[in-house]
Protein backbone atom coordinates (compact mmCIF):
# COMPACT_ATOMS: atom_id res chain seq x y z
CA UNK A 1 0.00 0.00 0.00
CA UNK A 2 1.16 3.52 -1.33
CA UNK A 3 2.05 5.65 1.89
CA UNK A 4 -0.82 8.27 2.49
CA UNK A 5 -0.49 11.04 4.98
CA UNK A 6 -3.54 12.84 5.28
CA UNK A 7 -5.86 10.25 7.73
CA UNK A 8 -8.80 10.64 5.75
CA UNK A 9 -7.35 9.37 2.72
CA UNK A 10 -5.14 6.75 4.54
CA UNK A 11 -8.62 5.27 6.38
CA UNK A 12 -9.65 4.67 2.50
CA UNK A 13 -7.00 3.32 1.23
CA UNK A 14 -6.78 0.70 4.51
CA UNK A 15 -10.78 0.12 4.07
CA UNK A 16 -11.02 -0.53 0.58
CA UNK A 17 -7.79 -3.53 1.45
CA UNK A 18 -10.39 -4.64 4.35
CA UNK A 19 -12.95 -4.94 1.62
CA UNK A 20 -10.37 -7.31 -0.60
CA UNK A 21 -10.93 -4.81 -3.32
CA UNK A 22 -8.85 -6.10 -6.49
CA UNK A 23 -5.34 -3.89 -6.32
CA UNK A 24 -5.86 -2.02 -10.13
CA UNK A 25 -9.83 -0.58 -8.49
CA UNK A 26 -8.18 0.66 -5.22
CA UNK A 27 -4.88 2.37 -7.59
CA UNK A 28 -7.83 3.59 -9.58
CA UNK A 29 -9.97 5.33 -7.07
CA UNK A 30 -6.71 5.85 -4.66
CA UNK A 31 -5.01 7.90 -7.24
CA UNK A 32 -3.22 10.78 -5.93
CA UNK A 33 -4.51 10.63 -2.99
CA UNK A 34 0.02 10.75 -1.82
CA UNK A 35 -0.22 13.88 -3.05
CA UNK A 36 -2.43 15.23 -0.20
CA UNK A 37 -0.49 15.75 2.72
CA UNK A 38 -1.65 17.02 6.01
CA UNK A 39 -0.83 20.89 4.94
CA UNK A 40 -2.70 21.08 1.88
CA UNK A 41 -5.37 22.85 1.88
CA UNK A 42 -8.93 22.06 2.92
CA UNK A 43 -10.26 22.81 -0.29
CA UNK A 44 -7.91 20.60 -2.37
CA UNK A 45 -8.36 17.89 0.28
CA UNK A 46 -12.69 18.20 -0.25
CA UNK A 47 -11.86 18.36 -3.94
CA UNK A 48 -10.02 15.36 -4.40
CA UNK A 49 -12.60 13.16 -1.69
CA UNK A 50 -15.01 14.43 -4.46
CA UNK A 51 -13.25 12.52 -7.10
CA UNK A 52 -12.57 9.51 -5.10
CA UNK A 53 -15.99 9.09 -4.49
CA UNK A 54 -17.34 9.74 -7.79
CA UNK A 55 -14.43 6.90 -8.79
CA UNK A 56 -15.78 4.82 -5.72
CA UNK A 57 -19.55 5.25 -7.05
CA UNK A 58 -18.56 4.13 -10.59
CA UNK A 59 -16.26 0.67 -9.80
CA UNK A 60 -18.06 -0.21 -7.22
CA UNK A 61 -21.57 -2.06 -5.86
CA UNK A 62 -23.47 0.40 -3.37
CA UNK A 63 -23.22 -2.66 -0.80
CA UNK A 64 -19.48 -1.97 -1.00
CA UNK A 65 -19.15 1.22 -1.29
CA UNK A 66 -21.13 1.33 1.56
CA UNK A 67 -19.08 -1.11 4.06
CA UNK A 68 -15.86 0.84 3.19
CA UNK A 69 -17.20 3.89 3.76
CA UNK A 70 -18.64 3.06 7.24
CA UNK A 71 -14.92 1.31 8.21
CA UNK A 72 -13.40 4.69 8.03
CA UNK A 73 -16.33 5.96 10.98
CA UNK A 74 -14.36 8.19 13.10
CA UNK A 75 -15.10 8.78 17.01
CA UNK A 76 -15.98 4.82 17.85
CA UNK A 77 -13.07 4.34 20.56
CA UNK A 78 -14.14 3.47 24.45
CA UNK A 79 -15.08 7.12 25.85
CA UNK A 80 -17.82 7.62 23.44
CA UNK A 81 -19.05 4.21 23.31
CA UNK A 82 -19.25 3.88 26.77
CA UNK A 83 -21.52 6.42 26.81
CA UNK A 84 -23.43 5.12 24.17
CA UNK A 85 -24.02 2.22 26.26
CA UNK A 86 -25.12 3.62 29.40
CA UNK A 87 -28.18 4.71 27.91
CA UNK A 88 -29.26 1.04 27.03
CA UNK A 89 -29.07 -0.05 30.58
CA UNK A 90 -30.55 3.03 32.35
CA UNK A 91 -33.51 2.64 30.03
CA UNK A 92 -36.13 -0.68 29.49
CA UNK A 93 -37.67 0.88 26.38
CA UNK A 94 -36.98 1.51 23.06
CA UNK A 95 -38.89 4.86 23.43
CA UNK A 96 -37.46 5.96 26.38
CA UNK A 97 -33.80 5.25 25.29
CA UNK A 98 -34.70 7.78 22.42
CA UNK A 99 -36.18 10.43 23.95
CA UNK A 100 -32.66 10.20 26.08
CA UNK A 101 -30.52 10.65 23.33
CA UNK A 102 -32.61 13.39 21.61
CA UNK A 103 -32.87 15.00 24.92
CA UNK A 104 -29.02 15.03 25.72
CA UNK A 105 -28.41 15.76 22.03
CA UNK A 106 -25.68 12.66 22.08
CA UNK A 107 -23.78 14.70 19.21
CA UNK A 108 -27.00 15.11 16.82
CA UNK A 109 -27.75 18.44 17.89
CA UNK A 110 -30.62 18.43 15.34
CA UNK A 111 -32.45 15.85 17.59
CA UNK A 112 -33.64 12.04 16.91
CA UNK A 113 -36.94 11.14 16.01
CA UNK A 114 -39.15 7.35 15.72
CA UNK A 115 -40.90 7.40 12.37
CA UNK A 116 -44.07 5.82 11.36
CA UNK A 117 -42.79 3.40 9.72
CA UNK A 118 -40.36 1.84 12.26
CA UNK A 119 -37.54 3.84 10.97
CA UNK A 120 -35.54 6.36 13.62
CA UNK A 121 -34.64 9.37 12.00
CA UNK A 122 -31.46 11.06 12.92
CA UNK A 123 -30.44 14.93 12.45
CA UNK A 124 -26.77 16.59 13.23
CA UNK A 125 -28.45 20.13 12.89
CA UNK A 126 -31.73 22.03 13.03
CA UNK A 127 -33.71 22.08 10.05
CA UNK A 128 -33.58 26.05 8.66
CA UNK A 129 -32.86 27.77 5.36
CA UNK A 130 -29.54 25.83 4.88
CA UNK A 131 -25.72 27.05 4.98
CA UNK A 132 -24.59 23.70 6.48
CA UNK A 133 -21.16 22.80 6.75
CA UNK A 134 -19.57 19.36 6.70
CA UNK A 135 -17.55 19.50 9.95
CA UNK A 136 -14.85 16.75 8.61
CA UNK A 137 -14.69 18.78 5.17
CA UNK A 138 -15.83 22.20 5.96
CA UNK A 139 -14.08 23.59 2.79
CA UNK A 140 -16.15 21.41 0.41
CA UNK A 141 -17.14 24.25 -2.31
CA UNK A 142 -19.16 21.41 -4.33
CA UNK A 143 -21.16 18.73 -3.69
CA UNK A 144 -20.18 15.38 -3.35
CA UNK A 145 -21.69 12.16 -3.66
CA UNK A 146 -23.73 10.70 -0.76
CA UNK A 147 -20.88 8.03 -0.63
CA UNK A 148 -18.66 10.35 1.42
CA UNK A 149 -21.57 10.15 4.05
CA UNK A 150 -21.51 6.43 4.48
CA UNK A 151 -18.82 7.28 7.14
CA UNK A 152 -21.11 9.43 8.81
CA UNK A 153 -23.63 6.91 8.59
CA UNK A 154 -21.18 4.14 10.33
CA UNK A 155 -20.66 6.63 13.13
CA UNK A 156 -24.17 7.14 13.53
CA UNK A 157 -25.15 3.16 13.01
CA UNK A 158 -22.38 2.38 16.22
CA UNK A 159 -23.46 4.75 18.67
CA UNK A 160 -26.68 4.01 18.24
CA UNK A 161 -26.41 0.07 18.23
CA UNK A 162 -24.87 0.46 21.48
CA UNK A 163 -27.36 2.83 22.88
CA UNK A 164 -30.78 1.16 21.64
CA UNK A 165 -29.33 -2.27 21.99
CA UNK A 166 -30.28 -3.15 18.30
CA UNK A 167 -28.92 -4.46 15.14
CA UNK A 168 -29.18 -1.24 12.53
CA UNK A 169 -29.09 -0.62 9.22
CA UNK A 170 -27.69 3.42 8.53
CA UNK A 171 -28.63 5.44 5.32
CA UNK A 172 -27.91 8.69 4.61
CA UNK A 173 -31.23 11.02 3.75
CA UNK A 174 -29.61 14.41 2.95
CA UNK A 175 -26.23 15.54 4.39
CA UNK A 176 -24.45 19.13 4.09
CA UNK A 177 -22.19 17.90 1.65
CA UNK A 178 -24.55 15.66 -1.03
CA UNK A 179 -26.79 18.90 -1.15
CA UNK A 180 -24.15 22.01 -1.41
CA UNK A 181 -25.46 23.01 2.07
CA UNK A 182 -29.01 22.90 1.55
CA UNK A 183 -29.79 20.46 4.17
CA UNK A 184 -28.32 19.21 7.67
CA UNK A 185 -26.99 15.70 8.04
CA UNK A 186 -30.11 13.39 8.61
CA UNK A 187 -29.78 9.55 9.02
CA UNK A 188 -32.64 7.00 8.77
CA UNK A 189 -31.65 3.55 10.94
CA UNK A 190 -33.71 0.95 10.00
CA UNK A 191 -33.72 -1.92 12.83
CA UNK A 192 -32.31 -5.21 11.31
CA UNK A 193 -34.39 -8.54 12.59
Amino acid sequence: MKNYEYRHIKKLAEQLEVAKIDREIIDRIMEGGEDIIRTTSLEKKADWLRVAMTRMDKLLDLPTRKAVREGCACRVGKQTSKYSRSIAKGNATLEGRIAVVHNTFMAFGGGVWMQDNGEILVRFGPEGPGGYRCSCLPKAEKPLSVTYCYCCAGHVKHHFQLSLGLKLEATPRGTALSTGGKKPCTFSLRIVE
